[in-house]
């Protein structure tokens, strides 16, 4: 095999160790390697980086292992050539495994130019991506906490879901605050409805009337706070993505365009892709990263399965709800492509392939930066 880097070096990361292996190739052919230890304080990192730069190193690769790989390639990225490597993309024939063979190992395949990096978009997308990510998390959160509010009400016999269709709106919310003060009175309880929702006071009055004790008061009362608290915290992170997010308005404001696509499904997309179209050459790659194309499973001339691809589980959740939104848009090539889908493969697998659709739309958008236009549906045959 060819040699691609004269000097290049692998990093085998761990949360307290680096192993670093410097592979040359001398003016005689001759191949020589040193292999190193260091810690992953920002010290022990900052030596490692000087040891590469006084040899001469080019390249450095290093697998993606949770998330010990982020502070040194923070520290690498601005002096080296960084390329961060699925591990399951290089993993060794087993048997005498230890870390000083596997940066060995490592820098070996990236010598021979024999890995492919990962995508890692420019720290200003590193930054937004950790924003909603966190945000989703939160917004995760909140939803458990509101089915523990409403499993403590099930518990005191409060059936305000059945009356409500959203138990944790203004009047909902009133009228739990009132129950934790200490309101027993259903029918004064009812009375805290708003709008529609006072069109239902005799129902409202019969649900509400119920058992609750000062163990539910209390459950109630922690809840409440909590789930305020949450609510706090995302409007927070909104705000903070909104600033994050403003110079990128003009791509994210062509991708909000796409039916299914609302701002929070945007800002998520920009997080994960970024604006530049320039890492995937073509749509099946973005999909392939992704995780919503079909896989490739052949063999003996029989296709033994055609799962989709692991991806980023981010964008794909994001998409799939993005696909559930647009297959109910009327009018749309989204809705369209859904109902056919739908009766041959099944509801779930044509949610993932408008997901896939929608991802092949993203990718035009941004990589010619027109914005989105409607393809005109054809009329069902009667």
């Amino acid at each position: 095999m060819n040699v691609l880097h004269p000097c290049c070096a692998g990093l085998d990361v761990h949360k307290k160790t680096v192993f670093a292996c410097i592979r040359k190739v001398g003016p005689d052919g001759a191949v020589t390697s040193e292999v190193r230890k260091f810690g992953t304080t920002t010290a022990e990192l900052l030596a490692l980086a000087d040891w590469l730069e006084s040899q001469g190193v080019g390249p450095v690769a290093m697998e993606s292992t949770g998330v010990y790989w982020k502070p040194v390639f923070n520290l690498l990225e601005g002096h080296f050539e960084v390329m961060l490597v699925n591990a399951q993309h290089i993993k060794r024939v087993p048997g005498r495994k230890t870390d000083v063979t596997d940066c060995q190992w490592i820098a070996q395949l990236l010598q021979y130019g024999l890995l492919s990096a990962s995508f890692i978009p420019e720290p200003p997308i590193r930054e937004l991506r950790d924003l909603t990510r966190q945000r989703t998390q939160l917004i995760r959160d909140k939803a458990a906490v509101a089915n523990r509010i409403q499993k403590v009400l099930e518990d005191a016999n409060i059936k305000l879901a059945s009356v409500a269709s959203d138990v944790l709106g203004v009047s909902g919310r009133s009228m739990i605050r009132a129950i934790i003060d200490g309101q027993e009175d259903p029918a004064k309880l009812a009375d805290l409805a708003r709008r529609q929702l006072r069109g239902k006071i005799p129902e409202l009055t019969q649900a509400l009337r119920g058992h609750v004790t000062e163990h539910h008061r209390f459950l109630l009362r922690a809840l409440m706070d909590q789930l305020e608290a949450l609510e706090g915290l995302i409007a927070r992170y909104d705000a903070q993505i909104a600033a994050a997010l403003e110079p990128m308005a003009g791509a994210a404001g062509l991708i909000q365009g796409v039916p299914g696509l609302g701002e929070r499904a945007t800002e998520v997309v920009v997080a994960e892709l970024g604006v530049d179209m320039t890492p995937f050459p073509t749509p099946g790659h973005l999909s392939s990263w992704a995780g919503v194309c079909p896989g490739n499973d052949q063999s003996a001339g029989k296709r033994r399965s055609g799962k989709t691809t692991k991806g980023n589980q981010w964008l794909r959740t994001t998409l799939v709800q993005a696909a559930w939104a647009a297959s109910r848009t009327k009018g749309t090539i989204f809705s369209a492509c859904y109902q056919r889908w739908a009766k041959r493969m099944g509801r779930k697998k044509a949610l993932v392939a408008v997901a896939h659709k929608i991802l092949v739309v993203i990718w035009h958008l941004l990589k010619k930066g027109t914005a989105y236009r409607e393809k005109a549906v054809p009329e069902p045959a009667i």
